[in-house]
């Protein structure tokens, strides 16, 4: 008999090959999202046929999109060859409470896709790539988009709304008497830690364009007569004497020098026994799988931007004279960085160092 040659261990290549394929689930699991096939099967599982004839899409091409994604937990299919929802399959639901739809579109549209065929260049360099292929920065992008810039913030909404409860969940509010959101958009975090807060006021502070929708919001919370709205930009004085100054995902779109006016802005309003607190992805190091990890590539290709750890936030924030008191972790990704103004001589250059975590 011939001799069985020994099998060499390719499991790593083999789980590599899985990790290079991704884009192909990401563009599927777009796909999925964008035919609404989740919502056809809100009331139960469905043939690959009938789902096909409801989003007006092939059959077999459908059925053959569903066994991929399957096979990867989002759609499961049944015994008797019909495909239904899954836990993660659910969240593409428009209607879900912790809906990824927005995410999930946003991932297959061109003009993302052509940025991310390009972050070779932002490694090489360091810097955003947007300047060099668009011509302008994001933002002057985005505002000269209009109809891509709804696409790209309802999918950064459905990233970061979910983070509402956890964040509610982990961190008591009511202590404060005045909490002032900035640049809050639409003010749903605001409305949630006022209802919480009960016996406190909020203020929004944003652009008038991302505000407009935030009295509905508002009301919809039964907080509307304890908030006011004013409106700024990022680097605007903020409303003064507030004891609690809230910013998520704010300083992780913003390079060092625009992050220390932002600070120093807060620095300047916050009333002395006020405290600043920060919600952002805070970066443990090396080795990790955390999202803040695959957002902050986001940040470098679009932005050259970043995410941080927390002594980097620590360091951050004593130049502009603001102390880190403790990192509170949630539920979700992010983290909520509570900060308190510094009174020592040598806070506006010196290192700050947390002391809680």
């Amino acid at each position: 008999m011939p001799e069985t040659l020994a099998v060499r261990d390719q499991s790593a290549a083999y789980s590599l090959l899985n990790l290079i394929q991704g884009s192909v689930i990401t563009q599927a699991i777009s796909v999925a999202a964008r035919l609404g096939i989740a919502d056809v099967l809100r009331d139960g599982p469905l043939p690959a046929e009938d789902i096909a004839k409801r989003v007006g899409a092939d059959p077999e091409a459908t059925y053959r999109l569903l066994r991929t994604l399957s096979g990867y937990s989002v759609f499961a299919v049944q015994s008797d060859g019909r495909f239904g929802l899954t836990p993660m399959a659910d969240a593409l639901r428009d209607d879900a409470p912790d809906s990824m739809r927005g995410i999930a579109t946003l991932m297959s549209h061109p003009l993302l896709w052509e940025d991310w065929g390009n972050l070779l260049e932002s490694v090489r360099s360091g810097e955003a790539n947007m300047p060099r292929l668009r011509g302008m920065g994001a933002y002057e992008f985005l505002t000269a988009n209009p109809e891509y810039a709804a696409e790209f913030f309802q999918g950064m909404r459905s990233m970061s709304e979910p983070e509402t409860d956890p964040v509610l969940a982990a961190y008591d509010f009511s202590q404060f008497r005045t909490i002032v959101d900035v640049v809050g958009g639409r003010g749903g975090l605001l409305a949630g830690i006022l209802k919480q807060a009960s016996s406190a006021r909020g203020i929004l502070y944003d652009s008038e364009a991302a505000t407009a929708d935030a009295p509905a919001v508002f009301d919809a919370a039964g907080v509307g007569e304890r908030v006011t709205i004013e409106n700024g930009s990022f680097f605007d004085k903020l409303p003064a004497g507030a004891d609690a100054y809230v910013l998520k995902h704010i300083l992780h779109d913003f390079t060092e020098p625009d992050c220390l006016t932002v600070l120093r802005n807060v620095r300047e309003a916050i009333a002395p026994d006020g405290t600043m607190l920060v919600i952002e992805y805070v970066l443990d190091g090396n080795n990790e799988h955390h999202i803040g990890n695959i957002i902050d590539l986001w940040l470098l290709l679009l932005l050259g931007a970043k995410e941080r750890t927390l002594p980097q936030y620590s360091e951050l924030f004593a130049k502009a004279g603001l102390h880190v008191v403790r990192a509170v972790p949630t539920a979700s990704p992010v983290s909520i960085i509570e900060a308190v103004p510094d009174s020592s001589p040598a806070s506006e250059t010196g290192p700050g160092t947390p002391t809680g975590s």
